[in-house]
């Protein structure tokens, strides 16, 4: 089995490509041969020592394959159903936040391809509760970037309260925000979507335009109206300052990121935070919020722009994505 495994010591190749046995499933698991992986920001959070991963540990948690095995004790999966996997690759089931549905903030939590090996392989293994099923429509390599990128920017709006008629800004313009966009424009036809990037006529922006964006500018630049909401995906500390700037009172923030490659700056209270204006954070995913988002992508329909690598350009595909250097959501084609 072919994999890539990180070695932070190498500034532009930081994965290594391994022959590795292929993994055996236990009793609750499936063994997936993976077809596809997309590409994020959080990969970079890793071999970059923001995010720390357990190492040795095999990236990606945007995974698209077929059950290839399953454990004596599963269930809900049969051999050749075709499977998703996202961030969230286990929690503990039994604490008062999975409890009540909240499986993302487990203390036990561990992450698809950070805490265990994920889909930068040819196979990975995956306790059944956290795979879930994959839309017919939805072919693999469009599949894959919503299992991270479409789910967490669909928390994301839910978490920001948003409703019809009201504006939302979205700062940062690659994987979750182009999908958010579309969301927005068929879950609230009456809205206003401002969309910022870094720079004026760059591949997101010129995307965003394409899309339907109903502005579209750089980051600190004030636009036609205030916000009511906003979503920060940006790995920039200064993008909070600034979206909290252009907020309208009452308007909510809600920031996207496992982590910032810059710190916040320091706020100024009345001109980013008063007049009750709030900022909140994402932190991970649950089932439910991939299988709710794969489920309205399938009626909207939702189709992420996708540009495609070969498995062996992992360290490429990862270096253009912190340049900025496509459009929408990379993914690896692993097989088929």
């Amino acid at each position: 089995m072919e994999e890539i495994v990180p070695s932070i010591e190498a500034v532009n190749q930081p994965l290594k490509l391994k022959d590795l046995p292929i993994p055996k499933p236990g009793p609750r698991d499936l063994l997936i041969k993976v077809l596809a992986c997309g590409i994020c920001r959080t990969e970079l959070d890793e071999i970059e020592g923001r995010k720390k991963p357990h190492l040795p540990v095999i990236p990606g948690h945007e995974v698209v394959g077929v059950v290839e095995e399953v454990g004596e004790e599963v269930k809900g999966f049969k051999v050749g159903q075709r499977v998703g996997v996202g961030w969230i690759y286990w929690a503990c089931g039994r604490c008062p936040y999975c409890l009540r549905g909240e499986e993302n903030l487990c203390d036990d939590f561990k992450g698809t391809g950070c805490d265990a090996d994920g889909g930068y392989a040819e196979y990975m293994v995956i306790d059944e509760r956290f795979a879930v099923r994959l839309p017919e429509g939805l072919n693999d390599l469009e599949a894959a970037p919503l299992l991270c990128a479409g789910a967490i920017g669909y928390r994301s709006l839910r978490l920001s309260g948003m409703e019809d008629g009201e504006i939302l800004g979205l700062f940062g313009f690659g994987a979750s925000g182009h999908i958010v966009l579309q969301m927005v424009k068929y879950l609230y036809p009456n809205s206003k979507v401002f969309v910022f990037t870094r720079k004026k006529g760059d591949p997101p922006s010129l995307l965003a335009e394409e899309l339907g964006a109903d502005w579209v500018g750089e980051t600190g630049q004030m636009p036609p109206e205030k916000l009511n909401k906003a979503i920060d995906t940006t790995p920039s500390g200064e993008v909070v300052r600034e979206a909290l700037r252009v907020l309208d009172k009452g308007g909510r923030l809600v920031i996207n990121a496992i982590r910032k490659e810059t710190k916040i700056p320091e706020l100024d209270y009345a001109q980013c935070l008063w007049e009750e204006k709030e900022v909140k954070s994402v932190a991970n995913v649950t089932k439910r919020d991939i299988e709710g988002f794969l489920e309205l992508a399938s009626k909207v329909p939702i189709r992420p722009e996708v540009t495609v690598f070969r498995l062996e350009e992992a360290n490429r595909a990862l270096l253009l994505l912190k340049r900025g250097g496509y459009r929408g959501a990379g993914v690896l084609k692993i097989q088929g």
